[in-house]
């Protein structure tokens, strides 16, 4: 699945729209690589994602297509935030 797409659907990012832009800026990480919105993810791969507020990073944990709500943050762990704190 496109890095873009598995934001959106995780709800790591609420639009898919807003998950290209952030890849483009350069933003997005995936194993330690600069992504573009076409990188491909899969279970077990490791990526980071720049906010203004700081950094997250997270494990993909599972690749699905459509979720609920309730379920999309069981395709992610998160491994480290830095900086989000207020």
């Amino acid at each position: 699945m496109r890095i873009d797409k598995f934001l959106k659907v995780s709800r790591v990012i609420k639009r898919r729209t807003v998950a290209n832009e952030a890849c483009d800026a350069g933003r997005v990480s995936v194993n330690g690589r600069p992504a573009k919105a076409s990188v491909r993810v899969k279970s077990g791969d490791i990526v980071e994602i720049g906010f203004a507020g700081g950094v997250v990073k997270f494990e993909v944990l599972a690749i699905k297509e459509t979720v609920k709500k309730d379920e999309a943050a069981c395709m992610y762990r998160i491994i480290e935030e830095v900086g989000n704190e207020e």
